[in-house]
C-alpha cells in the first residue's frame, strides 16, 4: 500500500514537495512518480534507482522536479520548482524491484495509492 501525500494549491512559479510512502519496505525498488491529468491519461514523470544513484526524468519537468529518497525513512521524495499550470494533477508513486529506471514507466503496476492533489494557479 502506497501513500502519497504533500499536494496542495499553489501558484505559478511556486515549489511543493510531495512524498510517498508505505508499509512494505521501499528501499529494494526503483520507484516512480506518475501524474494524471482531468480527461488524460496517467503519464510518467520522474523515477530513482534503489540506492539513490541513479535518476530519470520525463522531459517536461527536467530541471525542475527532483526525485530523492531517504531509504531510512522509507519515503521517496519529489521536489517540485516552477510549478506551472500544466503540472495541475493528481500524483501517485509507485515502484518495482530489480528494474532500471528507464523501464519504470513501462511497468505493469496492479495497484495504485490514492494519491495527492497538486493545483497550480496562475
Amino acid at each position: 500500500q502506497l501513500v502519497e501525500s504533500g499536494g496542495d494549491l499553489v501558484q505559478a512559479g511556486g515549489s511543493l514537495r510531495l512524498s510517498c510512502t508505505s508499509a512494505r519496505t521501499l528501499s529494494t525498488y526503483t520507484m516512480g512518480w506518475f501524474r494524471q491529468a482531468p480527461g488524460k491519461e496517467r503519464e510518467f514523470v520522474a523515477a530513482i534507482s534503489a540506492d539513490g544513484g541513479s535518476t530519470y526524468y520525463a522531459d517536461s519537468v527536467k530541471g525542475r522536479f527532483t526525485i530523492s529518497r531517504d531509504n531510512a525513512k522509507n519515503t521517496v521524495y519529489l521536489q517540485m520548482n516552477t510549478l506551472q499550470r500544466e503540472d495541475t494533477a493528481v500524483y501517485y508513486c509507485n515502484g518495482a524491484p530489480l528494474v532500471h529506471v528507464t523501464q519504470i514507466p513501462r511497468v505493469g503496476y496492479m495497484y495504485w495509492g490514492q494519491g495527492t492533489q497538486v493545483t497550480v494557479s496562475s
